[in-house]
């Protein structure tokens, strides 16, 4: 157990100073309202964690220590937009679509509510 927290705290720390440093270099380039960066990060972060798993296969399964570095760890630092996505895409391949649906609005609408409240909350 103490090495796949580890391993997960070493992947999330890698990715997150990987997410720090995307945003970095997408701000600088862009002046735009649009939140390009984390925008970016978020795209990215999907496109790495469906390559991961693509790449991996079965042995994703098979090797935890793997899973835990790079799926949990690192994907999770860099942006759990990507597993959310990826989670999503699970439910949608299991023809789970109600359940799809509900988890995207009630995370979203969710979320927006929860930024409202903790908002609120210190003013």
């Amino acid at each position: 157990m103490l090495k796949h927290i580890l391993l997960v705290g070493l992947g999330g720390g890698i990715g997150s100073i990987l997410r720090f440093l995307t945003s970095v270099v997408t701000q600088k380039y862009n002046s735009t309202l649009f939140p390009l960066a984390t925008f970016a990060v978020n795209i990215l972060g999907c496109f790495l964690i469906g390559l991961l798993i693509g790449l991996l296969g079965t042995s994703i399964q098979n090797n935890q220590n793997l899973r835990f570095l790079l799926i949990t760890g690192f994907c999770g630092g860099y942006t759990t937009f990507s597993t959310f996505a990826s989670e999503n895409f699970n439910l949608l391949q299991n023809h789970s679509y109600g359940m799809a649906a509900l988890y995207i609005g009630t995370s979203i609408v969710g979320g927006l509510i929860a930024v409202w409240l903790g908002l609120t909350i210190t003013k």
